[in-house]
């Protein structure tokens, strides 16, 4: 099976706008094509999974990567999902997270010389004369097609700022931009972008003619990717100092039954026929699938060693003699202690098991807190220093989720 086949196969492509060239280049590894990433935080999480892995297959089947860091659209905001305008950030603050994030995917595509490239717009966006652009760009784009495009859809009912609704040009501006200056052929993205990138398709064609190779494809990032990204308590990062190797593995492994196998197929790197066979698993084997998707994933982000121990430390904990060495751990001083106590509901906010102490006391009030391997039904229970000595208070939310307090002298 060719790659393009296998990307059908693995349920990543919905939408195309030339088939038969686009299969053509992919399994030829004529494609170079780019994936863009705003830096709005200073760590990609679970909800950019998929692009990376895409681009981490198509470059192993000799095609070329460019990760684009929407560090100039970052000035605007993409209002696509949104409700709400964009927090604007400081060219300083964009610039830090542009460096994170290419640290984070050298663990997936391989930079260099003929290899992957990490581009930035701000080197392009930030020069551009105004007046050039709606002179060059602007003339190209229908303002009543752009409003009928679902990525301004839902802001027009509170509002849609003009600095927004320029995203669409920006965003068909740099494939415009990289169609010229890196022979760049293809784009790639999630559903929510489909306007956007039709845009920069329809843009090359428009100035440098029908016959430009302009191509795109997009991937089903929305309903499946882009909801991988948040949990009840926040985002699931890929670095480590916002996500522990555990709480990442723990993550996918108690991800719904109904979406494993999903995920297995397209997330994961095991062979199409492998996957095939566990399609026919049920009930406990299910199980032994989420852990299977755990594994290859922590793996995949964290390395074998880590995918290693959080997986021993998974199991041992189920098992109720688990080593607590790599569980996620909070430091606790002894101002956190009044008169040498803490109260349940400070520990679990302490902890970020919730969010409040209004959160906090209806998970204990509903029976889903234990510390130390005893259920805490009292909202008013304390723990002393001592508990947390050592090698510290395991405390238990829900069936599933675990935590460590340790005071730290």
């Amino acid at each position: 099976m060719q790659i393009y086949e296998e990307l059908k196969a693995r349920g990543l492509i919905a939408q195309v706008t030339d088939e038969e060239q686009i299969r053509d280049m992919v399994n030829n590894g004529k494609a170079v094509f780019y994936i863009g990433f705003d830096p709005t935080a200073d760590s990609l999480h679970v909800g950019h999974f998929m692009a990376l892995c895409l681009m981490k297959r198509l470059q192993q089947a000799g095609n070329r990567p460019i990760a684009l860091i929407g560090g100039g659209t970052a000035m605007i905001g993409d209002p696509s999902g949104r409700t709400d305008m964009r927090s604007m950030m400081t060219r300083e603050t964009i610039q830090h997270n542009c460096e994170c994030f290419k640290k984070q995917m050298e663990r997936f595509i391989e930079f260099g010389e003929g290899k992957a490239m990490m581009v930035n717009n701000a080197d392009w966006l930030m020069d551009l004369n105004y007046v050039e652009v709606l002179r060059e760009v602007g003339a190209c784009f229908s303002v009543n097609n752009m409003l009928r495009a679902e990525c301004y859809k839902q802001r027009m009912e509170k509002g849609l700022s003009f600095l927004e609704f320029n995203y669409m040009i920006m965003q068909s501006y740099d494939f415009y931009h990289l169609f010229q200056t890196y022979g760049c052929n293809m784009q790639f993205g999630g559903n929510d972008q489909w306007s956007n990138m039709l845009g920069g398709t329809e843009l090359i064609r428009r100035k440098l003619g029908k016959d430009a190779h302009a191509m795109t494809i997009t991937l089903l990032l929305t309903s499946e990717g882009k909801k991988m990204g948040k949990t009840a308590s926040g985002a699931v990062w890929l670095d480590p100092n916002k996500t522990s190797p555990y709480e990442f593995y723990q993550y996918w492994r108690n991800i719904e039954d109904a979406d494993v196998l999903k995920c297995i197929r397209m997330l994961t790197f095991l062979p199409l026929e492998q996957i095939d066979e566990m399609d026919k698993w049920e009930g406990a084997q299910l199980n032994t699938a989420k852990e299977i998707l755990a594994y290859e994933l922590t793996k995949l982000v964290h390395g074998e060693e880590e995918a290693a121990k959080a997986q021993e430390t998974a199991r041992g904990l189920f098992a109720g003699a688990g080593s607590t060495a790599n569980m996620p751990c909070t430091k606790l001083c002894e101002a956190d202690f009044t008169d040498g106590q803490i109260d349940v509901l400070t520990l679990l906010v302490k902890c970020g098991l919730a969010a409040s102490r209004g959160e906090a006391r209806r998970l204990v009030q509903q029976g889903g807190v234990s510390v130390c391997g005893e259920k805490v039904t009292d909202i008013e229970k304390t723990f002393s220093c001592d508990s947390c000595c050592g090698e510290g208070a395991v405390i238990k939310k829900g069936k599933k989720v675990y935590h460590k307090a340790v005071l730290e002298h």
